[in-house]
């Protein structure tokens, strides 16, 4: 039983947080430089939640030096898969050896701090894709209008952060929040249900202006949603408690069963758990 007072259902999988530690250099000009979150901080959290599987993710911090993730990434053997951040100088080598290491996808972050142009997105993709990797996606939901044919024309698959995250938050009927269910069409994209504090004006607990947008998400493609803590919550002021970010799940999906499909059955499919 987890601190939501709630039995959560074996294979559960958080698919989006990020490791920290000194020892690795932050990357020249990193916006962000949080504290030290490491491997038994996190094994803490998965024990409180009841989590057992996990997807981390490069933070911009590091900017295109993968080796802080993979390290901590690898202690957690079969139950983790990577994203990473690659660029167009990467060897088909280095991409085989990635992948053998569970790296199944090349990170995008178009926000300051980014450690990868926009205008990379097009080389990279389908060089990725040969190794069917997917594109993680992180931009101004509001971007998404603008986007959408280019987005609709890459290869493989597309995992689009936290909600889309909207900045401010769009009504549903809003053309860049209909571009994102016109991606969800597609049968190729997927949507994290994360991290509101992102985008939100409402703020905490309720999150009431993307809880409307989570609802309509989950309700067009819920084979396609993905739940994710974004622990240690980089840039955060004050973190918001994860169990409290587990619980917006309850808010946000009616159906018990839809949820653990969320949890256990859509990260399964999409990071190749079991195979």
């Amino acid at each position: 039983m987890n601190d939501n007072g709630t039995h959560m259902p074996a294979g559960a999988c958080d698919t989006h947080m990020h490791f920290y530690l000194g020892r690795f250099p932050a990357a020249e000009g990193a916006l962000i430089h949080p504290p030290d979150a490491w491997i038994e901080d996190y094994r803490a959290l998965q024990a409180r939640l009841g989590l057992e599987r996990v997807i981390v993710v490069q933070p911009t911090t590091y900017g295109r030096d993968n080796a802080c993730q993979l390290e901590a990434m690898a202690a957690f053997g079969k139950n983790a898969r990577g994203v990473m951040v690659v660029d167009d100088r990467v060897t088909d080598a280095a991409l085989e050896d990635l992948t053998a290491r569970g790296v199944c996808g090349v990170r995008f972050h178009m926000l300051p701090g980014g450690a990868l142009p926009r205008e990379l997105l097009e080389v990279v993709a389908p060089r990725v894709h040969a190794h069917v990797w997917h594109v993680q996606l992180q931009l101004n939901g509001r971007e998404l209008e603008d986007r959408l044919d280019r987005l609709k024309a890459l290869p493989g698959g597309l995992v689009v952060d936290h909600v889309g995250r909207f900045m401010d938050p769009v009504p549903t009927d809003d053309p860049a929040f209909r571009a994102l269910l016109a991606l969800l069409d597609t049968g190729r994209c997927w949507v994290k249900l994360s991290a509101p504090y992102e985008s939100s004006t409402a703020g905490p607990p309720d999150y009431a202006d993307v809880t409307p947008l989570a609802r309509a998400l989950a309700a067009h493609a819920p084979e396609r949603m993905l739940w994710a803590s974004n622990w240690p919550h980089p840039g955060q002021t004050a973190p918001p408690d994860e169990a409290l970010m587990l619980g917006l799940l309850d808010r946000w999906v009616d159906d018990p069963e839809t949820r653990r499909r969320i949890l256990v059955d859509n990260p399964a499919a999409l990071y190749g758990f079991g195979n």
